[in-house]
């Protein structure tokens, strides 16, 4: 995924928005608090496993994996509370650069509460690191990467739900 892109050239994220909308990855719904409110829960229920579950250094893998889920959830709390429900993760962070990336107007209105470039390469990068995490047998995850992807996963869920007050 070219992330500069999708936050430099309008038309392209279009385009991208447009072939998952063709292919049904991309749905608009209507409101549902509810919805959005369950996965919140279920970012906090994975949160919440891996701090369990932190400490046993041989399951890095699985951590990075629940890592990735629990700000996942987050994403698609977002997407919902825009009307947008997602079947793809990359689908997914197309719609959060659209609806929630920054612009002038937005960042004086939202200030740091924007969704903002780090945030989407941190989507990114974890989703990457996840599958690694998941279909790799040779990859080591350090506990070095575990505490920065911890850290800034629990920062995501934090703007989140500032967001969705």
């Amino acid at each position: 995924m070219n992330i500069d892109r999708l936050f430099t050239d309008k038309q392209y994220l279009e385009r991208q928005i447009q072939f998952f909308t063709n292919k049904k990855h991309i749905k608009t719904i209507e409101n549902n608090p509810e919805l959005i409110k369950s996965h919140i829960k279920k970012s906090r229920h994975n949160l919440e496993f891996y701090r369990l579950n932190k400490n046993y250094s041989k399951f890095n893998d699985w951590l990075i994996v629940t890592l990735y889920y629990a700000l996942y959830h987050s994403a698609l709390a977002l997407i919902v509370n825009k009307q947008y429900s997602s079947k793809n993760h990359y689908a997914t962070i197309l719609i959060l650069i659209e609806k929630y990336g920054i612009t002038k107007d937005e960042a004086e209105l939202l200030g740091n509460l924007s969704i903002n470039k780090e945030d989407a390469e941190l989507y990114t990068d974890l989703k990457e690191e996840r599958h690694h995490a998941s279909y790799t047998t040779h990859r080591k995850f350090t506990q070095a990467i575990i505490n920065e992807y911890e850290d800034k996963v629990i920062d995501f869920i934090n703007k989140t739900e500032t967001l969705l007050q």
